[in-house]
């Protein structure tokens, strides 16, 4: 059996994306996704299933997470640091779709296409 912190298979070292602690969370790496705008279209373009397997995987770890993010600068943060940041900031993305609207979507919404970021988008 596997190490709960080993690469998964097939995975190098160069290839990681998180931190050592966090190999196991490169399944769903996709979710890091660097602007606002870019965690909202994943949001939008997923499907309510692929959403609650991402927010299940994260949810568990987030005390961990924080815990290796909160002594890193914000503003020099290691690359892989910053996937890990990331990926928490897509789970606060979808938050509401899987504990209040049980969908991608807001329920009565108004069209998410209107809303622009201004910066980072």
């Amino acid at each position: 059996m596997a190490s709960r912190f080993s690469l998964q298979e097939g995975t190098t070292m160069s290839q990681r994306q998180f931190p050592e602690a966090f190999a196991d969370l490169e399944s769903i790496a996709a979710w890091s996704l660097a602007t606002e705008g870019q965690r909202a279209r994943k949001r939008r373009d997923s499907t309510i299933e692929e959403i609650r397997a991402f927010y299940n995987t994260i949810l568990p770890r987030m005390d961990a997470i924080i815990e290796y993010l909160n002594p890193l600068p914000l503003d020099n943060m290691p690359d892989d640091a910053q996937r890990l940041l990331n990926l928490t900031l897509s789970l606060a993305e979808v938050a509401p779709a899987v504990e209040l609207f049980n969908q991608p979507l807001v329920t009565d919404g108004y069209d998410p296409e209107r809303f622009i970021p201004a910066a980072g988008q």
